[in-house]
């Protein structure tokens, strides 16, 4: 959730957005450090100095995400220079008037070394050692570990989440645009934990200053009221002592105060919650722990001797409260059981079939168990049809058409957690979720082990553990990728639509696009269909494109092609390598980029024109089949998926060139065997690359 803007006064807005109120402040301290300061003043500037240190805290509480106080680490900084500008204009007041009374250096510091201690400084001296040691060695040395620890393993997570963005990018779960706010989310938050690391030292050194003060105080107070103001030494003790506790006093609960705000805010979950819900949320949760709270106070309430009263009211308080929490989980329980009772009578009492639901199919469906059902309930908040509509329209774009609405429904025959996706009304894939759980993928390079429940990635069948949303941050310093419930459905969806979008694609759609095409490029349209060819076999050579996984997005190109190739042959696997060889310099720049040269493996000579013989000699027969050796088969299919493999851990796309006759059946050859392969023809290579030959396979598989 984003930080809600305030709207300010003019003149403070003004003074904001000009960085006047900073450049003020700082001048302010400057000024406190040479300047002799009034008494009155002093008294302001301390009252000042406290309220800001409780409105900082209060944000601190308040803020739900720790990132959302971003400018935190400033603001502790100009508090700290604050604070410590503060003591030395009070230790120079002290020092000058002290021999005056304890009233020497305002109210403020006189109210607290009077009120607060008694007006006894052995008591003062005592109140301000426990103030140090619990801001010095408690709150300050922890949430300084605690900052140091955090920002090194927020640095370790940025690849992890980095690269959980590009994930959901490249699946159509994010645009652009929110895939750089994402981006700078994760930027924001490594450098706001990277500067609480360096602040916390600012707080802990405020600490140390603040120990030093008080004895410079004391002794320069003795020394100074003895020897040039006459006093006697329980005097002087007494007048600079309380003025000096007081001084401290006044400084060190704001600076435990900002000390706290940075415990707090270092050891926060990043949650849509302030800290007080999530107190109430995670602590309270459970009836059974007020409960037994209750018991152990009641039971020490009824020894003799102990404060029964005090324990037993707190017993009654404790009780009550498990008691209202028990009726909060029994009315959700009741509204679950209500849900789940109004999809049986659903599913009990079904419609009256018709036509339409006999015969119409639809062409892309999903089903999912009922545990499932608020993932797709934007009314419990459900994400994953607004996640299904960024897939469909990112696949739209990239593969060139149209992606028909996915049909979600329930299917109370699946099991509770599981989903299935459905083309034309076979099931091509299913898989399983755990609500309410993180998925965190193991995208080969993570280390460590999380706890968790051991399951394998639907979209790519890469190792997974779903863990607790808790282990999220732990999870992404190890190198996994996490996603949640909604995105590892949606990333299965989009796979199952690339690899079958060739069977996406029928006569509707083609005509679809031609008749969008017809709009810019009239004559085109009109004298390639039906003129030269007929519309199915236009179709035949778009599905062919998009089975190689060759986007038909440049359909006039692709058009142009058919118009030139048309009167030699209309033949579709013809026409195809016509079509691949005009859409060439897209085809190659989707698999390496902007790269000037391309790294490619060759067949061997020989196994290549014994191929090209064989496929001519099946050619002249008519049954278009290339019948190779079996083992012939099995070594080149090895050699084949090792290239890919060493290509794949180099992080560089595998190439294999081969001559325009054998292309198509060596594409054909590897599809299921090396899905990561290319296949490309001479002729497909755009002049502009550099080809460089990496390997040469199949010499071993001629031999055997």
């Amino acid at each position: 959730m984003a930080a809600q803007s305030i709207s300010l006064p003019g003149w403070a807005q003004g003074a904001a957005s000009s960085g006047l109120g900073v450049l003020t402040l700082l001048l302010a301290c400057l000024a406190m450090l040479v300047l002799p300061m009034p008494p009155f003043l002093l008294d302001v500037l301390f009252t000042f100095n406290i309220t800001l240190s409780l409105v900082i805290i209060l944000a601190v509480i308040y803020v739900e995400r720790p990132i959302d106080f971003s400018v935190f680490p400033t603001v502790l900084l100009l508090a700290t220079l604050l604070r410590l500008a503060l003591n030395v204009a009070s230790t120079r007041v002290v020092l000058l008037e002290g021999h005056t009374g304890p009233g020497a250096a305002g109210r403020v510091i006189e109210s607290f070394g009077e009120f607060v201690i008694g007006g006894n400084y052995v008591v003062g001296l005592v109140v301000f050692v426990i103030l140090v040691v619990i801001n010095f060695v408690v709150v300050t040395k922890g949430a300084g570990r605690v900052s140091e620890v955090t920002a090194r393993f927020t640095l370790d997570a940025m690849p992890g989440k980095q690269m959980a963005i590009d994930s959901d990018l490249n699946a159509g779960l994010l645009t652009q645009e929110q895939a750089s706010i994402r981006r700078e989310e994760v930027r924001t938050e490594a450098d706001f934990y990277g500067s609480m690391d360096g602040a916390s030292k600012f707080v802990r050194g405020d600490a140390v200053a603040g120990i030093l003060i008080l004895f410079i105080n004391v002794l320069g107070g003795l020394g100074v009221g003895m020897s040039q103001h006459g006093l006697s030494f329980s005097q002087a003790m007494h007048n600079y002592t309380l003025l000096t506790i007081g001084d401290g006093l006044v400084a060190q609960l704001p600076s435990l105060l900002l000390s706290t705000a940075v415990a707090i805010i270092v050891t926060r979950i990043s949650r849509s919650q302030n800290m007080g819900q999530q107190i109430v949320g995670q602590m309270l949760a459970n009836p059974s722990v007020l409960y037994l709270s209750a018991a152990l106070l009641g039971v020490i309430g009824i020894i003799p001797g102990m404060p029964n009263l005090v324990f037993l009211m707190l017993a009654a308080v404790c009780a009550g409260g498990g008691w209202l929490m028990a009726q909060r989980s029994k009315q959700t329980l009741v509204m679950e059981e209500d849900v789940e009772t109004e999809l049986e009578a659903t599913s009990s009492e079904p419609p009256e079939l018709n036509w339409e639901e006999v015969t119409q199919l639809d062409v892309v469906s999903l089903e999912v168990g009922y545990r499932l059902i608020p993932l797709v309930d934007r009314s419990q908040g459900g994400e994953l049809i607004n996640r299904i509509t960024g897939v469909r329209k990112k696949l739209s774009k990239d593969l060139g058409f149209l992606i028909q609405p996915v049909h979600i429904r329930d299917n109370l025959e699946l099991q509770p957690s599981s989903y299935r996706i459905q083309l034309l009304g076979n099931t091509v894939a299913q898989g399983e979720i755990q609500a309410g759980k993180d998925l965190a993928i193991n995208p080969g390079g993570a280390h460590g082990n999380l706890q968790g429940i051991a399951t394998k990635d639907p979209a790519f069948g890469m190792d997974a553990v779903w863990i607790d949303s808790s282990q999220r941050e732990q999870a992404q310093t190890l190198g996994y990728t996490v996603v949640d419930p909604c995105t590892v459905v949606a990333t299965h969806l989009s796979q199952i639509i690339k690899e079958h979008a060739h069977e996406l694609l029928g006569h509707e759609e083609v005509q679809q696009l031609l008749d969008r095409l017809a709009q810019t490029d009239p004559k085109l349209v009109e004298s390639l269909v039906p003129q030269q060819l007929p519309l199915s076999v236009v179709v035949r050579v778009l599905q062919s494109l998009l089975k190689e996984n060759v986007s038909i997005r440049s359909l006039r190109i692709i058009a142009e092609s058919l118009a030139e190739q048309a009167p030699r042959s209309k033949n579709p696997d013809d026409l195809l390598e016509g079509v691949r060889i005009a859409l060439g310099r897209m085809i190659v720049q989707e698999i390496n980029g902007l790269d000037e040269e391309l790294g490619v493996a060759a067949l061997d000579p020989d196994l290549e024109q014994l191929l090209q013989n064989m496929m001519q000699d099946s050619q002249r027969g008519g049954s278009g089949v290339v019948g190779l050796e079996p083992s012939i088969a099995e070594g080149l299919q090895n050699q084949l998926a090792e290239f890919s493999q060493q290509q794949e851990m180099a992080g560089q796309a595998s190439v294999v060139l081969v001559s325009p006759s054998i292309r198509s059946w060596l594409s054909r050859f590897v599809r299921r065997s090396v899905p990561a392969l290319n296949v490309l023809s001479y002729n497909e290579v755009p002049d502009s690359k550099q080809v460089r030959l990496l390997a040469t396979v199949g010499k071993q598989a001629r031999l055997n």
